[in-house]
């Protein structure tokens, strides 16, 4: 398939070809339970006369083995301080998307056994859209696109835990995130306004950091057309990101010119430090226009479009701790202390930079039904039309005003999925599910010197990765009714996958590499046995192998800056056997889920951040590790009026996750998985006083967690360091007519500060006041 990377029209003309003329299968909607319409349907009380689109396909389609746990509009409403889509997960069992601040582009989704690392070992998928960035395995420019999405336009979110479903590929490890949005039945319109301020105090950094977001939408139905448009405007300014610190030197020395601010701290394995100042500092702009229209060819027939347009400018600073004579110290030698430290111009030029980003999200669906026959076919495609960073190599303050740097570039970096699913009811009690699937993923990453790193043209090349990786795939899937109450699904999921176009270019050090061609193929077998005693109780026994084959960036991209990351082109696939024991109850008021799991995964592709090549250097890397496991319990609830007027959700998961076998480093074994704490708690109790008002408190914990597979890194309270938090939010909603509300809130409200790595947000109180037609 042939895909202009260049152009919105030419791009979404070929998409609607590709489309038509493939087998695809990318699984768009999650399996509804009798209990879970039941709560749909209350989310309808808030937006009544509404299309979710495609969900008439799902059921005989899918074939889902396990009812996905569900968050609908309304809950999220009365419930969460939602900004940004991502925020809409933040009390589900055991997720956590690590969100840096308003408007982060990198925030990866962590799951009950993998960490913010491993963003491949999930999907996030909105109306069959994949919003996962598949180009890599880390918690950078691998998170999920969540931007091409509003809180606002989401009718629900469904969640499905492990990878027990054949209808999805290997990345379902860890879990698998459905966001069905809405199409609208009459006109409706909506315009949301809001302002968020984080009071921020970390090491010598004091700031009022605030946030504006505006956004509205409109929509009707044409008689069999029905069309949605969307667009949000974000502005926001974060803390640091980074900070630049320096190891005490052992010896004393008067070498260099005295100088003031540093402020003293150990680093993560407990050696003492001293943090010079602080960058990464972001302040974004960010448009996001969409597009969505479905058309009723005939009464069994839909087409579904769906287009979006994210534009990011980012712009990046930097501030130092450090004076000497009198004036900010940016680089060169100084004495601390009564010790000697040099700062390089790179230490905070580093973190300074300008980004411009353009990316094309599109997907065309096609389904219908014909008798006991259901189909669906959709085709999707992400492209980074332009990605442009500046950075400077020369210390500020000259660097503020041009200077030497690179240029870094993504463009035509991107990925191409294309499905086709079927399903079909036949004789004896049997739903069969069938399906074929393809994609695509390229990453293309080239860094130019320039003169001028603010406005300057690209002069020679510097670095260069480029590669791709391309998998197909073929699954069945058969729901056997054996008894009313008793339902046996067995499947299984082929897979082909290949490697190639690798290249690797490096000026300093002198590196030319084209990268040999990988295949790879693997057969993953499912199989679910659900047994329902009396109505609305299940017990599942749920077992399910997956394949996660390496992603392109894990293979070929390198990245020096902010931190820097170093690819394998020899990785293996890596292969999880997972089982899960459930117990659900569901009913009108809600769902109680209590299951055991179990995962076991060989060559697991484990990412981590730390010395490079026996050096100081840190950076993050890829590698095989022979075995790990992770096992726990798992215990939610989401219960309406436990009392008159009162709402309770929540959960807590125990996960036993670490290394046991790793020849490579025996020093890891039986240590504790990076990023994949102990225990994880939510809980949220939300209040209606009267109709119009809704008051949440509600709260996240997490236990100590570690950064490296030996857990050699005992300091969590530090930059780069990981530990556990307890975090709590308020939010108060008012519908002040039925056209207007009104909703303030507090995020952090115990103003808990945090690192995971990075420093995290501190308390920030959000206002938000919208309007509906």
């Amino acid at each position: 398939m042939s895909v202009s990377p260049r152009a919105l029209a030419g791009a979404g003309a070929r998409l609607f070809g590709a489309a038509m003329l493939a087998a695809v299968a990318t699984p768009a909607f999650a399996a509804t339970t009798d209990a879970t319409a039941a709560d749909a349907s209350a989310a309808g009380d808030q937006a009544q006369d509404i299309l979710v689109t495609g969900a008439q396909k799902t059921a005989t389609i899918q074939n889902m083995p396990a009812a996905p746990l569900m968050i609908d509009a309304a809950r999220i409403r009365t419930t969460v301080n939602a900004v940004n889509v991502e925020d809409t997960l933040k009390y589900l069992p055991s997720l956590f998307v690590r969100k840096r601040h308003i408007g982060d582009t990198q925030s990866p989704l962590a799951t009950r056994t993998s960490g913010v690392g491993a963003s491949a070992r999930s999907l996030v998928y909105a109306d069959g859209a994949l919003l996962s960035a598949l180009i890599g395995n880390n918690n950078t420019n691998a998170s999920p696109r969540w931007s091409l999405v509003s809180p606002q336009e989401i009718a629900k979110i469904d969640v499905i835990y492990g990878p027990f479903s054949a209808a999805y590929p290997g990345n379902s490890i860890g879990a698998v995130v459905n966001i069905t949005t809405r199409l609208p039945d009459h006109l409706e319109g909506t315009v949301t306004a809001g302002m968020s301020v984080q009071k921020y105090s970390q090491y010598a950094t004091r700031d009022t950091l605030p946030a504006r977001q505006i956004g509205g939408t409109i929509g009707d139905r044409f008689g069999p057309l029905s069309l949605f448009a969307s667009v949000d405007h974000v502005e926001s300014d974060s803390q640091p990101l980074l900070y630049v610190t320096a190891a005490v030197p052992a010896a004393t020395s008067t070498a260099g010119t005295p100088a003031t601010g540093a402020v003293a701290d150990v680093n993560r394995t407990g050696a003492a430090i001293r943090v010079l100042g602080a960058s990464g500092i972001e302040r974004q702009h960010q448009d996001r226009y969409k597009l969505k229209a479905a058309l009723d060819v005939t009464p069994a027939i839909r087409l579904t479009y769906v287009g979006g347009l994210l534009l990011d400018e980012t712009r990046s600073s930097a501030e130092t701790y450090l004076s000497a004579a009198g004036a900010p110290a940016w680089s060169g030698s100084y004495t601390i202390d009564g010790r000697a430290y040099t700062l390089a111009a790179t230490a905070f030029a580093s973190g300074i930079y300008t980004r411009e980003q353009r990316h094309f999200s599109h997907s065309l669906t096609a389904s219908g039904s014909e008798g006991p026959f259901d189909w669906q076919i959709v085709g999707t495609l992400f492209d980074y039309d332009r990605d442009v960073q500046r950075t400077p190599t020369t210390a500020p303050p000259s660097a503020l005003s041009g200077g030497a740097g690179t240029i870094l570039r993504l463009d035509g970096t991107g990925w191409r999925t294309l499905d086709a699913n079927g399903g079909l009811f036949l004789g004896g009690g049997h739903r069969l599910g069938f399906g074929a699937h393809y994609d695509r993923f390229e990453i293309r990453s080239s860094r130019y010197l320039t003169g001028d790193w603010r406005a300057g043209s690209e002069g020679a090349l510097d670095l260069q990765s480029l590669g791709k990786t391309r998998t197909t795939g073929l699954w069945l899937q058969d729901a056997w009714d054996i008894r009313p109450e008793l339902t046996l699904t067995i499947g299984g999921r082929y897979e082909w996958w290949r490697a190639y176009d690798g290249v690797n270019f490096s000026r300093s050090p002198a590196i030319s590499t084209i990268q040999p061609t990988r295949t790879a193929s693997r057969f993953s077998p499912k199989a679910t046995l659900a047994w329902t005693p009396i109505p609305g109780w299940t017990a599942r026994a749920s077992f399910g192998q997956a394949s996660r084959f390496p992603t392109v960036g894990e293979l070929y991209q390198i990245v020096t800056t902010p931190v820097p990351a170093t690819p394998n082109p020899n990785l293996k696939p890596e292969r999880a056997q997972s089982e899960e024991l459930a117990l659900e109850k569901h009913d009108e008021r809600g769902t109680i889920r209590l299951a055991l799991f179990n995962e076991v995964i060989k060559d697991a592709l484990v990412s981590q951040t730390g010395p490079l090549n026996g050096t100081t250097v840190l950076a993050t890397f890829v590698q095989n590790i022979d075995r790990t496991r992770a096992r726990g319990v798992e215990a939610s609830f989401d219960r309406r009026d436990v009392l008159p007027g009162f709402d309770l959700l929540g959960s807590a998961t125990f996960t036993d996750a670490k290394t046991r076998a790793n020849a490579a480093l025996p020093a890891s074994v039986g240590k504790r998985l990076p990023q994949v704490p102990k225990w994880k708690l939510t809980a949220a109790a939300t209040w209606h006083p009267a109709p119009p008002v809704a008051l949440t408190l509600a709260g996240r914990y997490s236990s100590r967690l570690w950064g490296t597979i030996d857990n050699s890194d005992p300091i969590g309270h530090t930059y780069m360091g990981f530990e556990g938090y307890f975090v709590m939010d308020a939010r108060a909603l008012f519908d002040v007519t039925p056209r207007w509300s009104l909703s303030v809130g507090v995020d952090n409200l115990n103003n808990r500060k945090y690192y995971l790595f990075h420093p995290f947000p501190q308390r920030t109180f959000t206002m938000q006041v919208g309007y509906k037609l």
